[in-house]
């Protein structure tokens, strides 16, 4: 029952008709996460198979986001030991990049899903985690197979020529930050 309503709204010839877009949120200000999951719970809305995978949020913490989207039927997949600019090991970093990727990869070359969010991945690039080579002709290669695929990549200093290739970027710009008035990240708004 719950599974015949979550696909109600799925129209019929979904994949035939639809374009995949490549959409990217990067920037300095805040909200690059919470655009792609307002997104994911527009698509979950009808009846979209929808999964993200963090590669930077520690896989041992649980944020309110994996609530919702448990209850939304969202698959999501935290896979990262932290944020990497205070890291440890640099070596590890670039292993857990990797593997988060490896998934990432498998995902797409599936035929469950409609939208797929990679969050932080461009900051993996941006530190040189992974070869941005190898992953643009992956998204590219992808794009081509599942042309109804519906790709959002996040994290700052998005790379030229992964702009070329997006559909849609957009870029967050930080006017003002309560951070900077003392007030520090608080539940149900930053977590």
């Amino acid at each position: 029952m719950v599974e015949e309503k979550r696909y109600k709204w799925r129209r019929e010839g979904y994949q035939e008709n639809t374009k995949g877009l490549l959409m990217v949120n990067t920037g300095d200000g805040k909200g690059k996460t919470t655009c792609a999951l307002g997104l994911m719970m527009r698509a979950a809305g009808r009846g979209m198979r929808c999964c993200m995978i963090q590669f930077m949020k520690s896989k041992t913490d649980r944020y309110g986001e994996h609530e919702s989207a448990e209850e939304l039927g969202i698959e999501v997949h935290t896979m990262g030991d932290g944020f990497t600019w205070d890291t440890n090991s640099l070596e590890q970093d670039i292993k857990t990049s990797q593997e988060t990727w490896a998934l990432c990869v498998e995902k797409m070359r599936s035929e469950e899903y409609d939208l797929l969010v990679f969050d932080e991945l461009v900051y993996v690039l941006d530190y040189k985690f992974l070869d941005l080579q190898e992953v643009i002709n992956e998204l590219k290669s992808v794009r081509e197979k599942k042309p109804h695929l519906h790709i959002v990549l996040t994290g700052r200093n998005a790379p030229q020529e992964l702009i070329d290739i997006s559909d849609l970027v957009t870029e967050m710009k930080e006017i003002k930050h309560p951070f900077h008035a003392g007030i520090y990240a608080q539940q149900g708004i930053e977590f």
